[in-house]
């Protein structure tokens, strides 16, 4: 529990630094472009890549900054580009994303076993769960009517999710990218 409490500390620490603060708003744009890039496949099933750049703030500046990065960026996206109504539970949805990802990811070793598992979390608490229920809220739809398309697509997303994101976290690791922004190095 007290790593937990730690993590959060270090965290919240990391909103002092500026170099934070600048890749924090340079990964919320590329969420906002890369939120255009979705594709609906029905109203209650969309297919989207914003998740990039949530796990990468989770990753690199922790649940704190993560689920900052998260709310703010459900907000800007629907300010920039609104698509149907907005309902706060999405913001929620986005906070709570960034939170699981910085919880799982953030200082530890980056591994494809780690990957899976944030991706796992967020897509059966969030994806499945908070956003299932947003939707029925929101349209009035039963749970149970739309829970098992929203599954079988998070399902099949998965392996995609996870390949995706743990190559492209490899590269930016490779480029140095990673230490650059923690300040161990130059690119």
């Amino acid at each position: 529990m007290k790593n937990l409490k730690q993590l959060f500390v270090d965290s919240f620490q990391e909103l002092k630094d500026v170099k934070a603060l600048t890749m924090t708003a340079m990964l919320l744009a590329v969420a906002v472009v890369l939120g255009f890039y979705s594709l609906q496949v029905t109203d209650f099933i969309k297919i989207g890549f914003a998740f990039l750049a949530d796990e990468l703030t989770g990753m690199l500046f922790g649940p704190v900054v993560g689920g900052l990065m998260g709310g703010a960026a459900d907000l800007v996206k629907y300010l920039v580009r609104p698509t149907g109504p907005f309902f706060p539970g999405f913001t929620i949805s986005g906070a709570a994303s960034g939170i699981i990802y910085g919880m799982v990811l953030y200082k530890r070793p980056l591994t494809i076993r780690r990957t899976a598992l944030a991706n796992a979390l967020v897509m059966i608490v969030v994806n499945i769960g908070l956003n299932t229920y947003w939707l029925t809220l929101l349209y009035g739809n039963a749970f149970f009517a739309i829970l098992p398309a929203r599954a079988i697509k998070q399902a099949a997303m998965f392996p995609i999710y996870v390949a995706l994101f743990y190559g492209v976290s490899r590269i930016l690791e490779k480029a140095r990218l990673f230490a650059f922004i923690k300040g161990q190095g130059a690119v």
